[in-house]
């Protein structure tokens, strides 16, 4: 018998996406990262004559997205690759385009997939489970002692990455690492316990790093944020959700970069680098959660949103 799984998934910021989309009813639009099809949804009922592309990795979201906007029809089409992919893939100028850089919250909840240290599963993080990438049973196990500290410090900004992955190291030795509560307990165990207590998910900053870098989170956000940018019709919007200061500082940094005109040191006498800025910023500073979704969705803390505009 087939289970039914159920993708339970909040929207970050929903109202303040849509508005920032700016949608057109005949446009067309890409979503990154479809989920649960919370954001798809609400772009795809504004729509008449327009098409929504959708972005997953996950082959359950990509189900389940397809289901809760079946009543769109043609409008919608569904593309199991990573986002990254789509410039590939869309070989079309869009109206606007949606990157939600968080994690799911099916794939947070769902213990099997080893993305949260408050359910207990096997070490994965794959966003697509049938990719055949390194998981993180594999870097926990057998990358060495440098390297762990080395990842933990610059993908989770972790102060006791050090100590950390010593123990680990330690840990292994004597037993293969492979659930999260394992891990987790290791990681618990090498901090001060009050540490520990304030802290209020001890865990949470090594965790973010594996993920980061078992799904090259970061590899070529940059270069495929500028080929998002080059993807836009004028007027076109590219919205982006993030979710910690490694992802946000890419983001900030590109649009600051392609919403300026010239890039040459401040005493070049004249441009010398001939850049011409693709977008304006539509907002300077990025938008955060509001107090009310704050107190019913506490994912949506961290969260950054940014939009440009094309020129």
């Amino acid at each position: 018998m087939e289970l039914k799984v159920e993708f339970k998934h909040v929207p970050v910021m929903l109202g303040e996406v849509i508005e920032a989309l700016n949608i057109k009813k005949n446009g067309k639009y890409i979503d990154c990262t479809v989920g649960g099809g919370g954001h798809s949804y609400e772009i795809a009922k504004r729509l008449t004559n327009g098409k929504l592309y959708c972005f997953d990795r996950d082959s359950e979201a990509i189900e389940t997205s397809k289901n809760r906007l079946k009543e769109f029809g043609d409008k919608v089409e569904f593309i199991k690759a990573n986002f990254k992919e789509a410039p590939k893939i869309v070989q079309e100028k869009v109206d606007g385009i949606l990157i939600d850089l968080g994690v799911s919250s099916h794939q947070i909840d769902e213990g099997e997939r080893g993305f949260s240290f408050l359910h207990n599963g096997r070490l994965d993080m794959r966003m697509g489970q049938d990719e055949e990438i390194q998981t993180a049973y594999d870097i926990v196990n057998f990358a060495s002692e440098d390297k762990l500290k080395e990842i933990f410090f610059k993908y989770g900004e972790e102060a006791f990455s050090k100590t950390i992955a010593k123990n680990i190291v330690k840990a292994r030795a004597e037993k293969k690492i492979e659930t999260t509560f394992e891990l987790r307990d290791i990681i618990e165990n090498s901090m001060p316990k009050k540490v520990v207590y304030s802290r209020g998910g001890a865990s949470k900053k090594v965790f973010q790093a594996l993920r980061i870098v078992v799904n090259g989170e970061l590899d070529n956000l940059e270069k495929t944020l500028t080929s998002f940018i080059d993807m836009l019709n004028p007027g076109g919007r590219l919205v982006v959700l993030s979710f910690h200061s490694l992802e946000d500082r890419i983001v900030k940094n590109v649009f600051k970069r392609e919403s300026t005109d010239c890039l040459c040191p401040p005493k070049t006498p004249i441009c010398i680098c001939g850049h011409k800025k693709k977008v304006i910023l539509v907002n300077r500073k990025p938008i955060t959660a509001s107090e009310e979704e704050l107190k019913v969705n506490s994912r949506s803390s961290s969260a950054k949103l940014r939009v440009v505009e094309r020129v």
